[in-house]
């Protein structure tokens, strides 16, 4: 007996959570009752998971995630997991679905005792015969990353915590709990309304999956098609002067068949969706997913003229320079993510029109260097970026460094020495060393090496080497110094241990200068805030530095704000290496030279040019050895290195392992 079949002969619905109480009909949603249908496909062993990408109002978490559960608990019992965005999700869900379908559904009260602290029952952990039900918000590392569980549902994963405290994605923590059980055994439920293009969850997740549409069949043609808001029809009447609607009617609203034309009224449409089918578009790999938009939807506050009212008031507001009007209707009934039309290039587009010019050798017109590090787990990334007049910049380097970052003894470190040392050669015949150096520091595992490097390397040639963690607040000063401790003895910090003060960059404000709709990487030409980069960049450089997007994100305490949010699947390392290169650059007060200063910094460093043939050596960083201040800083074909995990195509690797 499968979900669907369950639902037929146990389910009934109580008076909360439904408006009509008693025997569950799954023909009221008949969607969920097609060939193919999601309850039938958690049933195939072949399926692993189940996802919907879903408008409001389709019947999802009682029709599909209510069924699973009942017929899991009733007939095939076993640990359950349930993932929401706030633990407060969770328990509305407990309060308001779960728990009335337990009591409404006889087969499920006699399994599961709801008074509380009875049999270890709690407000969020449900035990029954042969397993327990046990719902978590996606704040919560503990919760999320504890037991195997061989079945896992996630409830609007646009919502879910996707940086759990610096441990990763929620939603991946918890997927990777089902890891110990065998394939066919696992169970995954992922259904939720989509955000905004680009940062959706549940998008991403659905272009994993065979991505089946409902198919209607028109009763005047017979042709079949998914249901679309392009089909939507509204009459106009010349003598209406509706405030918002204007002359359009949208009380006789209509549907129409895109193959024959012919018009649907509501009951029409119910009549043809009751035989509708399920059609997968894309090739299946163990994902079942599926597209609803309320135009399946069977419910009165869905009818056409509703959904044609909100449809116009959304399109009003937004005239009126309202956009979040539009934003709710699109996620809610179109169930797609919104676009935002800004003025970002394309990465295609950036890079098509970089310049051709030498990486390792300093452009005419760049006069100081800064360096941005991004610390990862396995390799430590770094761009070298020169600063010209008017905070025009050129990229001089971008490379990755292999290695172990968790340890300060690791050969990584000593070859980023090598790099931030070093004197770059400048297209005049002079060499420039570089002046200001800011490192990621954020991470916990790695900020214990990145302290202990910044504090040996202080005072060693270079004037600015701080360690930085990235500003929560989106108005944060890219650059300002820490506030120094009344009482440094009372300080209980990790960096203060380590006798270290953390710079935070005001990353927001970075990505606005550099990638916002106004920002510097769409400007073209030479000039000041030009941001120019080599032509022969890694191929993956500007999908990374365009990896974020500025979006609507509504805060804890209810407010809406704008702020940058990182593109589902994009690594952006490229994009935090030149926010930290920017910041240093403000360390060393670019952006406040004038041309009499720039003119004094270029007679300055001619001069050093002229006199010196080789730059002074640098004093020791190391115990054991000095990093060469003359060391050539790129070669002009790969060096021979031992590589046991191959870095992307583009990127120069300096494995930490001796070459041959």
């Amino acid at each position: 007996m499968n979900a669907l079949e369950w639902s037929r002969e146990h389910r009934y619905l109580s008076s909360i959570e439904a408006d009509r109480a008693g025997k569950y009909d799954p023909e009221v949603t008949p969607y969920l009752c097609w060939p193919g249908t999601p309850l039938e496909a958690l049933d195939d062993p072949a399926v692993r998971e189940v996802c919907c990408q879903k408008s409001a109002q389709v019947a999802w978490t009682s029709g599909v995630l209510g069924n699973a559960l009942g017929k899991w608990i009733d007939l095939d019992p076993s640990p359950i997991l349930g993932l929401f965005p706030k633990e407060g999700a969770a328990k509305e869900y407990m309060a308001e679905k779960f728990e009335p379908m337990v009591g409404a559904t006889k087969r499920l009260a006699l399994k599961i005792d709801l008074r509380s602290r009875k049999s270890q029952q709690r407000m969020l952990f449900k035990r029954f015969p042969g397993g327990f039900l046990k719902l978590v918000g996606s704040n919560s590392p503990a919760s999320v990353k504890s037991s195997p569980i061989p079945r896992v549902f996630i409830e609007e994963p646009d919502d879910c915590n996707l940086n759990l405290r610096g441990q990763g994605d929620s939603i991946k923590l918890a997927k990777e709990r089902t890891k110990t059980f065998r394939r066919s055994r696992v169970k995954i439920i992922i259904g939720g309304t989509p955000t905004v293009e680009g940062t959706s969850t549940i998008a991403a997740e659905m272009e994993l999956s065979d991505k089946r549409v409902g198919m209607v069949p028109c009763h005047h043609c017979g042709e079949e098609h998914a249901l679309s808001f392009d089909n939507l029809r509204c009459p106009t009447d010349p003598e209406a002067t509706h405030p918002i609607f204007g002359n359009k009617v949208p009380e006789k609203a209509f549907y129409t068949c895109p193959h024959c034309g012919g018009t649907w009224n509501d009951a029409e449409k119910r009549r043809n969706v009751r035989n509708g089918r399920w059609v997968a578009t894309a090739p299946f790999n163990g994902i079942a997913g599926y597209y609803l938009n309320e135009l399946y939807s069977p419910f009165p506050g869905s009818t056409f003229a509703i959904l044609m009212e909100n449809w116009l008031s959304a399109l009003h507001h937004f005239a009126m320079g309202d956009e979040s009007k539009l934003v709710a209707w699109t996620n809610s009934s179109k169930g797609i993510p919104y676009a935002y039309k800004g003025d970002q290039p394309e990465a295609d587009e950036l890079a098509k029109r970089a310049p051709d010019y030498t990486p390792g050798i300093v452009p005419d017109g760049g006069l100081v260097l800064t360096m941005g590090v991004d610390v990862q787990h396995t390799w430590l990334e770094f761009v070298i970026r020169a600063w010209g007049r008017g905070e025009e910049s050129w990229l001089v380097m971008h490379e990755r460094i292999h290695g172990n970052p968790f340890l300060l003894e690791d050969r990584c470190w000593e070859e980023l020495d090598k790099r931030l040392f070093a004197h770059y050669p400048h297209e005049r015949g002079m060499r420039l060393p570089i002046r200001a150096v800011s490192i990621d520091s954020s991470d916990g595992n790695t900020s214990e090496a990145v302290y202990k490097y910044v504090r040996s390397r202080k005072g060693k040639g270079v004037e600015h080497v701080m360690a930085v963690k990235g500003a929560k607040n989106q108005e944060a000063e890219i650059f300002r110094r820490p506030a120094p401790s009344i009482d440094s003895t009372k300080r209980n910090t990790k960096a203060s241990r380590f006798g270290v003060q953390v710079f935070i960059v005001g990353v927001g404000k970075c990505k606005d200068l550099l990638i916002g709709d106004a920002g510097r990487v769409g400007l073209t030409g030479n000039g000041p805030g030009r941001f120019h980069v080599y032509k022969s960049v890694a191929p993956d450089y500007w999908e990374q530095l365009l990896g974020e997007v500025k979006v609507p994100v509504r805060q804890s305490n209810g407010y809406v704000i704008k702020a940058w949010q990182k593109k589902v699947g994009q690594r952006v390392e490229v994009l935090d290496c030149e926010n930290y290169a920017l910041h240093a650059s403000r360390a060393v007060k670019v952006h406040l030279l004038n041309d009499a200063g720039w003119d004094a910094l270029a007679a300055k460093l001619s001069q050093a040019g002229l006199f010196e043939e080789t730059p002074a050596p640098a004093a020791d960083v190391t115990p054991a050895s000095a990093p060469p201040p003359t060391a050539p800083p790129v070669q002009t074909s790969a060096p021979r290195v031992i590589v046991s995990n191959p870095a992307p195509a583009g990127f120069v690797v300096f494995q930490s392992a001796e070459a041959d």
